[in-house]
């Protein structure tokens, strides 16, 4: 299989021919010449972090060891650490802020290296008040709750939405009704508001199965059903409660949840944080997560996220508003239940 796939990498050369500098398309030959190197030594598992603050304590365990020849490579604005963690060849990446960088970051892993699996974990935060800052969520399905067909004022719940026929759109999932949330609204009696109603829509998603450009649907993804079934063996692992003198009302926990969403929009309102509880039983509310799971999803590689929640979204406890405070115990918890699985996964 190597052999051929040098071959195929000779004729695509031999096919976009190379310039003075060495490049053919948008990797030059050297980068080329590395990756063949470091997939030679695959599959790995990929670890995709959101933020650098998330990713230090795990640089800082001391748990992962840097490959000896390739410790990274450096693409498109990322830098793919190579090494391993617990037993376990990994490929550590940083994805950035939002559904865009993740999206990307994921598709440049998965593109570029053999993966067998992608680990993605970071903080979250919580729409379920039952849970507390530095529990570690995991949950089984994930949602983009970004994209909305945003209805016309006059129109309603009974009134087709513009290119519903052609099947762009959709009334299946559901609909925020802004007049619900006017400050006039009285035992649920809502007055009318101008923005109307958004209802939430799936995605278009193009699986490497599929037929090209023949378009399907999703919006619940399911993260890997044999990584959920080994993430119940986390739950009970001890986790960090306090930061310096400050402690939590308790030891945080590890919890399979149902639903975790993500859109580009950090979310610091209760009203919402209530919306999302309600009409979704989400706990995690991020900002990369569903685009990950999404990717995965398409390219059908095992997947699976571990978020730590920092704070319980828009307040409403006494831990409110204190993500500044906990943000560095929560991404440290993540980390903790990140190498535990690895552990588990690897025996």
């Amino acid at each position: 299989m190597g052999v051929l796939l040098r071959v195929v990498l000779f004729l695509v050369v031999l096919v976009l021919g190379i310039d003075s500098n060495g490049v053919h398309g948008a990797v030059s030959s050297s980068t080329w010449r590395k990756i063949s190197r470091i997939n030679m030594e695959g599959p790995y598992l990929g670890i995709i972090v959101p933020n650098s603050f998330e990713m230090n304590p795990l640089m800082r365990s001391g748990s992962f060891v840097a490959h000896h020849k390739i410790p990274y490579l450096d693409f498109s604005g990322r830098r793919f650490r190579i090494g391993h963690l617990e037993n376990e060849k990994v490929i550590i990446v940083m994805t950035g802020l939002s559904m865009l960088n993740a999206g990307i970051t994921t598709q440049l892993l998965l593109s570029l290296f053999k993966v067998k699996g992608v680990l993605h974990y970071g903080i979250a935060g919580n729409a379920n008040p039952q849970l507390q800052i530095g529990d570690v969520t995991i949950p089984q399905f994930w949602a983009h709750l970004g994209l909305w067909n945003w209805q016309r004022y006059g129109d309603g719940a009974d009134d087709e939405l513009t290119l519903e026929s052609n099947g762009d759109f959709t009334r299946k999932i559901g609909y925020l009704r802004f007049s619900d949330y006017n400050n006039s609204t009285k035992c649920n009696n809502s007055s009318k508001n101008l923005l109307n109603n958004v209802w939430y829509q799936p995605e278009e998603i193009f699986p490497v199965n599929g037929v090209p450009e023949q378009r399907q649907h999703a919006f619940w993804v399911p993260v890997n059903k044999h990584y959920f079934a080994i993430a119940k063996r986390a739950q009970g692992l001890k986790l960090g409660q306090c930061v310096n003198v400050t402690c939590l009302p308790r030891t945080p926990v590890v919890v399979r949840v149902q639903r975790g969403v993500s859109s580009n929009v950090f979310v610091d309102n209760r009203a919402y944080r209530e919306f999302l509880n309600s009409k979704f039983n989400a706990t995690a509310i991020d900002m990369e997560t569903a685009a990950v799971a999404l990717v995965c999803h398409q390219q059908k590689m095992p997947f699976i996220a571990f978020r730590s929640l920092s704070d319980l979204a828009g307040g409403g406890s006494a831990l409110s508003n204190e993500a500044a405070l906990f943000a560095t115990l929560a991404a440290q918890n993540a980390v903790i239940v990140l190498l535990r699985f690895i552990s588990l996964l690897s025996s």
